[in-house]
């Protein structure tokens, strides 16, 4: 088992529309911290959800802003909401949120909780640099969705749940090519070039029922869609 786990984790897992769910957030520090007592160590790169997409659309209604500009926002989003889960963590947690996943930390500390970097791209591509930089050849995407679908479940009453796909069919028919600031496609199309590059495989389930987390960070078959 790789001792390095990367989990891209969504805002809307930590924060979610109706607000922080506290009981959630201590069974998911639970999980983690038990998964730490078995040798296992983590880097958490936590997404900035509903709270960029609140801040982002205020902005965009408040002036005419850039899209470099309300990439900016959600990655401020991301930072506070990284720092709340690296809090959550105390002790066992490196001691602030790290932004740059192109530089690795030197740390014995089991967790690493990681925010946005730079504008252009949400942070699943973080996630995917963080895979690069230390070498993991697979990363977790922890969100509100269980499975990718074929199309959006939300408007096609016939959308099928894809249990594997590889990297070039999500690019093409999925996710397109192109960035948009608050796009929530089930993984950054910027990310997913990335990590096709890269040959990585990538677990997407979600982040709510751990049961299934669990199952994928002990290397089992777990509910979710395996990309690549």
């Amino acid at each position: 088992m790789h001792k390095l786990k990367i989990l891209s984790v969504g805002g809307s897992i930590i924060i979610p529309k109706t607000g922080f769910d506290v009981a959630f957030l201590k069974k998911f520090r639970k999980m983690i911290l038990d998964e730490v007592k078995k040798g296992q160590k983590f880097i958490l790169i936590i997404g900035g959800g509903i709270t960029a997409r609140n801040y982002q659309t205020a902005l965009r209604e408040t002036v005419i802003a850039s899209d470099t500009d309300l990439d900016w926002m959600g990655i401020s989003a991301t930072i506070i909401n990284a720092n709340f889960v690296r809090l959550m963590f105390g002790d066992m947690a490196y001691k602030e949120v790290i932004t740059n996943p192109t530089k690795k930390v030197k740390t014995n500390k089991a967790i690493i909780v990681a925010a946005g970097y730079k504008p252009g791209c949400s942070t699943d591509y973080d996630a995917v640099l963080f895979a690069k930089t230390y070498g993991a050849k697979e990363l977790f995407n922890l969100s509100n969705i269980e499975y990718i679908y074929d199309k959006d479940p939300a408007h096609f009453a016939d959308a099928k749940k894809l249990d594997q796909i590889d990297w070039s069919t999500l690019r093409k028919e999925i996710v397109g090519t192109k960035w948009e600031p608050g796009k929530n496609a089930p993984f950054d199309p910027i990310a997913s070039r990335e990590a096709e590059k890269l040959k990585l495989r990538v677990g997407v389930l979600k982040g709510t029922d751990l049961m299934e987390v669990k199952k994928a960070l002990g290397g089992k078959k777990f509910r979710g869609t395996i990309i690549g």
